[in-house]
């Protein structure tokens, strides 16, 4: 019998989701996701809500993803569109070194733009520099607006910057921005989200045209309407529909492995093991379970 299939979900707002959702993810076969940082609905409005913020994603959603499997990695950034509240952006970007070389940070992200204005590029270009002055990988943020100019100018000053195009990741994109990223060689991600974005049937046409190489499957799920299962769902569309199954991983597993380990924040080793769930452990004297019973998994032999 052939072994289940396990995914990366690297783009995903858990901050935003339940505990039952990594229950659920778990047992979808979600192993691994990063949780950039990202707009929260409304806009912050001291430095002290940004720190709180990158503390809780370092922290706290990394311990509650532990306690049911889940590898818990981050990318930490200022996102384009608090961008523009200059005076408060310049605080972020002083405190964001703090956080940046934590353990599970993966990549400086999500960053970007939005609506593509001065302030946002000198939000990005700064942490472009950031990045490549500390060879990290860099995930985009493209905008929901003008995307494909947006695409264009993110590659156009990732690359005057220096950034190598192997640690630049470019999220959201569609089948109007797919080749200008492939072409730049970056990581092409897509975000498969209800109504918007992606849809799974789209995604599938797209693996048969272009291929699995450098593409990657995400879901962005977050605070609004949206599947924090859409990778494995879309997995299984692919199979369905006669997608290769070493197609299949590559764009649901090993794309979204092989880009984020370039930070060397990545325990493959661990990730391809069973993992080994404590329950009784706590964080900051709080628990997942809130009084109930925990599982707790015997030891893997050595």
């Amino acid at each position: 019998m052939d072994a289940p299939m396990r995914f990366f979900d690297p783009h995903i707002h858990m901050t935003s989701r339940t505990t039952d959702d990594y229950e659920a993810m778990a047992a979808a076969g979600i192993r691994a996701i990063v949780e950039p940082a990202f707009w929260l609905g409304q806009p912050r409005t001291t430095i002290g809500s940004f720190v709180d913020y990158y503390a809780s994603l370092v922290g706290w959603e990394r311990f509650r993803a532990s306690q049911f499997g889940v590898a818990h990695l981050c990318a930490i950034g200022l996102n384009s569109k608090e961008a523009n509240n200059e005076s408060l952006a310049k605080e972020v970007l002083e405190v964001l070194p703090r956080y940046a070389f934590k353990e599970g940070v993966v990549a400086i992200g999500e960053i970007g733009y939005d609506e593509i204005t001065a302030a946002e590029e000198r939000a990005y270009e700064w942490q472009l520099e950031f990045a490549r002055e500390n060879d990290m990988v860099v995930m985009v943020h493209s905008p929901h607006r003008d995307k494909k100019r947006g695409i264009i100018r993110s590659i156009e000053v990732a690359a005057n910057v220096g950034v190598p195009m192997e640690k630049l990741v470019i999220d959201h994109n569609t089948e109007e921005t797919v080749e200008d990223t492939l072409n730049a060689g970056a990581w092409a991600a897509f975000t498969i989200y209800p109504n918007t974005k992606m849809g799974s049937q789209r995604m599938v046409e797209l693996v048969k045209k272009y291929g699995p190489e450098r593409i990657i499957v995400d879901s962005s799920a977050d605070w609004g309407v949206s599947d924090a299962l859409s990778v494995p769902r879309t997995a299984k569309l692919m199979l369905e529909q006669g997608v290769d199954a070493e197609a299949v991983t590559k764009v649901t597993w090993q794309n979204a492995l092989d880009a984020y380990a370039q930070s060397g924040q990545i325990d493959v080793e661990a990730l391809l093991a069973k993992p080994v769930i404590d329950q009784s452990k706590l964080f900051s004297d709080n628990s997942v379970l809130r009084g109930q019973e925990p599982r707790v998994d015997a030891a893997m032999p050595n």
